[in-house]
């Protein structure tokens, strides 16, 4: 049983018990964390529920284990003939959670009441008096043609 789930804006394939690792969170270690965008799951059975986009009531449960520093990335820039090389090195910021629970259906929440309150009656929109048809313009008188001499 797996799903896809959208964590910090990337979309991971992600099962039970599983390590993985993310950008950097902002939770403590040990903290308990619960990411409701599933867009994909497959049940025990094999059958497979897509989304659209998200499946309502399906959240990914996981737990804070540390935070880490990735690979380093080299950057290395070079101009040719000119002997200019620049060498810097770049370590990206992750946390690893790791998967402890999959729920496919949320526990239901209690009850809550629905307050409706009526929407005071919008104020009727007078129409703007119709534009007076604008005046012609008198035609042009023709141009003479000089005589001939």
């Amino acid at each position: 049983m797996y799903v896809i789930v959208e964590i910090a804006g990337l979309q991971y394939k992600v099962q039970k018990d599983q390590r993985l690792y993310v950008n950097r969170l902002d939770a403590a270690e040990g903290k308990t964390l619960s990411f409701d965008k599933v867009l994909l799951a497959e049940d025990k059975d094999g059958k497979v529920n897509v989304g659209a986009p998200v499946i309502s009531d399906a959240s990914v449960g996981a737990v804070v284990e540390a935070h880490v520093k990735g690979d380093k990335v080299i950057i290395f820039k070079k101009k040719r003939r000119k002997g200019y090389t620049k060498k810097t090195g770049h370590r990206q910021m992750m946390t690893e959670i790791r998967i402890t629970s999959v729920n496919l259906s949320a526990p239901k929440k209690a009850a809550t009441k629905e307050v409706s309150e009526k929407a005071a009656p919008k104020a009727v929109a007078k129409k703007a008096a119709p534009k007076a048809a604008a005046k012609k313009a008198a035609p042009k008188a023709a141009a003479k043609k000089a005589a001939p001499k």
